[in-house]
């Protein structure tokens, strides 16, 4: 029956658009700074990857200028500074969370200021995110045309599946469909 397929996709839809909405859809999410905090000792389970240790001093950069490329540059390395918190594959295609952060990043790599643009109003998560990009301090330098002031600004996404573990946009696969 075609129409039942529409209704069922149609409502696929719905359901998925729903699942990322801010959980307050009346009233415009604020801008939350979160401050940040030193992480806790990490432990990991015997199954868990080893962790790698972030560089000792930020590499050059080899953005050549391209934001995309540098965002991509800096996503790796929050992932090599944080495996305890990541996840392998596609993102789910109904994720807990996206979390958007507003990262300065100074001239030698230092992240200056991280603020949250977006949350669905899971703290915890957005302070997951802020304390993935100070684990892996010192970032890749920016490449001087990115620079103005002194620091560069990115804007990135960290994915969040319903176990807190989490992909960063500019590196994840491709998210997985709901199969319809």
């Amino acid at each position: 029956m075609p129409t039942h397929r529409v209704l069922l996709a149609t409502l696929a839809a719905v359901i998925m658009v729903s699942g990322c909405a801010s959980r307050n859809a009346g009233t415009p999410a604020p801008v939350v700074t979160v401050t940040p905090t030193v992480p806790p000792p990490v432990t990991t389970a015997a199954t868990a990857p080893p962790k790698a240790s972030p560089p000792m001093t930020a590499p050059r950069s080899e953005s050549s200028g391209s934001i995309d490329v540098y965002k991509q540059l800096v996503a790796s390395s929050i992932h090599r500074a944080n495996p305890q918190h990541l996840f392998d594959g596609a993102p789910p295609p109904m994720l807990k969370s996206i979390v958007v952060l507003s990262i300065t990043i100074d001239a030698d790599g230092k992240p200056v200021r991280v603020n949250v643009l977006r949350t669905n109003g899971y703290r915890d998560l957005a302070q997951r995110a802020v304390d993935s990009v100070h684990q892996a301090a010192p970032l890749p330098r920016p490449h001087p045309s990115l620079v103005r002031g002194g620091q560069a600004e990115i804007t990135e996404s960290w994915l969040f599946r319903d176990d807190g573990r989490f992909q960063i946009r500019s590196i994840a696969q491709e998210q997985a469909s709901s199969g319809q």
